[in-house]
């Protein structure tokens, strides 16, 4: 049997996330539903939240932006918020608005081959990465990849 390469890997979970969110009910504001499936560590789930936000922040801009998210109850939302709060962003849990300033964000979190996918979706881009979860964190094993939605195409 023939193995994969981490590229390969790679592709496969890129391909297979676009599957699975094609499977996936939509949420508030048209996004996916969010959803962690992977178990992860409060250390690894705080390194992924922490590397997510930080690129996120370079797609949506300064911290004055107000963000709308629905946490579950798993470590990665609650290290999503916190992460988020932390870099300075005003975040909204518990309101229903539709305002144009304010970011809504759903996110996924899946186990794959060992690793752990990672999707921040809006309805302007997705992030999707992949990392490695170990004893005192995790580390990103791919490289960023980011959708843009509508006009602005694929970058």
């Amino acid at each position: 049997m023939r193995t994969f390469s981490l590229f390969g890997r790679l592709i496969a979970a890129i391909v297979l996330t676009g599957l699975l969110s094609a499977c996936q009910t939509l949420g508030q504001a048209g996004l996916i539903q969010s959803t962690v499936t992977a178990e992860l560590s409060p250390e690894a789930a705080n390194a992924i939240a922490s590397d997510m936000v930080g690129r996120l922040a370079e797609q949506a801009g300064p911290s004055s932006t107000t963000i709308r998210f629905t946490p579950d109850a798993s470590v990665f939302g609650q290290a999503l918020e916190a992460s988020l709060k932390s870099w300075g962003y005003a975040v909204i849990t518990d309101q229903k608005t539709d305002e144009a300033s304010i970011l809504a964000l759903a996110y996924t979190v899946d186990e794959f081959e060992g690793a752990v996918l990672v999707r921040l979706s809006t309805l302007r881009f997705d992030l999707t990465r992949m990392y490695k979860p170990g004893t005192g964190g995790a580390a990103p094993v791919s490289p960023l990849s980011i959708l843009q939605h509508g006009s602005a195409g694929m970058t």
